[in-house]
């Protein structure tokens, strides 16, 4: 009898594309989906400490959506590390101006706090348009409610 228990490594498995369309969807579950998909909790082969996830192209970040009151109180805030350098700037104006950085923060803000989440947030690649550079990965078109 095999009582080994299979722990994978690496370069066991192999690295896929997927593609997400962000218009109409909620902020919150895209970034709940995307964290899942990168981090690799959806393959049987999850290891914790490991990058068993998928890289993951979002498209048209823009156009995604905000439930409740958010658009007009949720604000986003860092620290220069000077004295008084607590810097805060509205979801609205950000959305004007960066929207890809909204999606990018709330996944990072769902992955690990470390040098493995910060080795997955790699593997996030957000536009705000339809077009991304990454045609030639064939990324796989994946549909989130």
């Amino acid at each position: 009898m095999n009582t080994k228990t299979l722990v994978p490594t690496q370069d066991r498995q192999q690295q896929k594309w997927y593609l997400i369309d962000a218009e109409g969807k909620v902020l919150g579950r895209l970034a709940t989906k995307v964290a899942t998909i990168l981090r690799g909790k959806d393959s049987p082969l999850y290891t914790p400490h490991l990058d068993m996830g998928a890289f993951v192209i979002i498209v048209n970040a823009d156009k995604i959506a905000l439930t409740g009151k958010k658009l007009g109180t949720k604000k986003y805030f860092w620290h220069s590390g000077y004295p008084g350098g607590l810097k805060e700037v509205p979801v609205q104006k950000l959305i004007v101006q960066h929207p890809e950085r909204v999606v990018q923060y709330a996944v990072k803000g769902m992955l690990p706090h470390n040098r493995l989440g910060r080795r997955l947030n790699k593997k996030l690649f957000v536009y705000t348009g339809n077009e991304h550079p990454h045609s030639g990965q064939k990324p796989e078109k994946i549909e989130v409610k």
